[in-house]
Formats: C-alpha cells, structure tokens, sequence
C-alpha cells in the first residue's frame, strides 16, 4: 500500500496543503468534504491549497439527490438509520454500566490479586460489549445490502460508477473532516474503497474514518461523555485509534480514565492528532518515529525509533 497521511484538524488547511504538494505527484486530487455535510460544495479554499486540481467526489450532495429521487433506496435507508439508531442507544446505556463497573472495582480495597482479576475481567465485559455491538452493525448492513435496493437502482449505480472513475484517475486522495457520521454513512453508501496504490491524505474526522474502529469521544461534553464505537472505518490503517482534537476533548491529565481507555483497545495504538499533527504511516500500519500516543500506563509518550 502507498503512503497514507493521517493529520489533525486543519483551520487553514495549510498542513494538508503541504502534505500533498510534498507527495510530488501530478493529476487530480479527489476530495471528500461529505463531514461538512450541506457545506460540502463550499470548498474554494481547499482547491486552492490543492493548487487548484481538486476535483470534489460530492458523495453528500449525490447521497441525498439518489435519496430524494429513488424512494426504494429512500426506505432501504431509512430502515438502516433506524436499526442503528436504536442498537446505538442500547449500546450506550449497557457500555455506561459496563464502565461503571470497571471504576467501581478500581475504587475498592482488597487483596490485590482478587481486584486485579476482577478488573481484568470488567476491562473485557467493555470489550465483549464493543464487539457485540459491532458485529450486530455489521448484521445491519449485510441485510441493508441484501436488500437489493442500491444495486436494483439505475441513479445509484450511475453515481457510484462516476466516484469510481473519479477515484481511478486521481493521484492523490484528500479527505475532510467534519461530521465523522455523514462521513462514514456517504462512503458507505457508495462503497467507497480507495485503491491500494492511491495515496490518502486524511484529517479530523477524515482520520478517523481512514481506521478499522471508529471510536467517538468528548470528556468535556454534557452528555454522552463516555468513548464509545460507532462504526467500522475504511481500514486503511489497521491497528489505530484515530483521536483528533485530543486536547480539546479528552482528559489527558486524568491517568486513570486515560489508562482505562488504552487497556479498553488493547492491541491499538491511540494516536493523539492535535493542531499541526502530521502522521505517515508505513505500508505495514506502524506510526513513524514521533507519533504522539497514549502509553499503556495512561500518560503521554511517542512512538520510539526502531533500535
């Protein structure tokens, strides 16, 4: 695979801009700005860092034009939303007592082997949790797709023929961030899969969608503060949790929450993306020397050289 860049948010879209112009590559840049979802055709300043040959696959606005205009696929989505709205709910109020559970354990005095076992064991309840609940929206959308409703629809294959040939033709791939939901649910929607050979310059939301396992975070927001998965991502890069904004959402300084977090996606590294981040990663998945992440003991570290 290619090189595949993995940034953080971009204000002025100045790092993504070099990110691209370094990559030494003629041709079209293909851009996703679905995340801005009605905002996504506003997008004058990206073609210009883009050096003007950003050509916009408008996954949004094809979206809701084959919505408005198929009401078969219409229902099809519909239903969709629906089932995942109400196991998303689910999930979140079983993950709730699930991670009570664990603070609960970690709050009790004992014998430090029988609360090592019993924490041990509540970390994994939250693992079978997350995996339950995506194994049951993968369910969902298998039945999405056996429906027949996308490919039975001539509008549907029209456009999805016309991203396909725009992403063939591109030699590089820009995606934005924004609302990582819409995201995820337009590239879904069309069966977006970049090609192996096709460089990914990715940021925010972008980043995230860019992984296996989504995982939606914000320990500063009134409501729905635990991290909890929401979706499958493209697995371009496998192995990572993709958290932009980090100092802004996330409660670096509390160790514990943050040791939770990482022993929680064991096996994954939970790749901090801060203003001005810039991460390559290698054809192998792994984060390149200097990569900001969270260490198994809850602090902050980076990646270190290869001795």
């Amino acid at each position: 695979m290619t090189s595949t860049h993995l940034l953080g948010p971009q204000r002025f879209l100045t790092t993504a801009g070099a990110v691209v112009r370094g990559l030494g590559v003629d041709g079209p840049v293909a851009t996703i700005t679905a995340g801005w979802e009605e905002r996504e055709s506003d997008d004058a300043e990206l073609d210009s860092v883009m050096n003007g040959r950003s050509r916009n696959l408008r996954l949004f606005g094809r979206m809701m034009d084959v919505l408005e205009r198929d009401a078969d696929v219409a229902a099809a989505a519909l239903a969709l939303r629906d089932a995942v709205d109400d196991l998303a709910h689910l999930y979140s109020l079983r993950l709730q007592h699930a991670l009570d559970a664990v603070y609960a354990v970690r709050r009790r005095k004992g014998r430090a082997d029988v609360l090592a076992a019993a924490d041990a064991d509540a970390l994994e309840a939250v693992r079978r949790l997350d995996r339950w609940y995506l194994d049951q929206v993968r369910t969902l959308y298998g039945e999405a797709y056996a429906s027949g409703a996308t490919e039975s629809s001539p509008l549907w294959a029209e456009n999805r023929a016309e991203v396909t040939e725009q992403l063939a033709s591109a030699s590089v791939l820009a995606v934005a961030g924004g609302h990582v939901g819409m995201l995820l649910r337009t590239m879904q929607f069309f069966s977006v899969r970049p090609p192996a050979e096709l460089p990914v310059v990715a940021w925010s939301a972008g980043a995230m969608a860019m992984t296996r396992m989504v995982v939606l975070f914000n320990d500063f927001a009134q409501t729905g503060a635990v991290a909890q998965v929401w979706d499958r991502g493209l697995a371009r890069v496998e192995r990572v949790i993709a958290l932009p904004h980090a100092r802004r959402r996330i409660h670096l300084d509390d160790r514990v929450r943050m040791e939770v977090f990482v022993r929680r996606f064991e096996g994954y590294a939970c790749l901090l993306l801060d203003d001005g981040a810039r991460v390559a990663v290698g054809p192998d998945g792994a984060l390149p020397p200097g990569a900001r992440v969270l260490r198994a003991d809850g602090t902050l570290g980076v990646v270190e050289a290869a001795a």
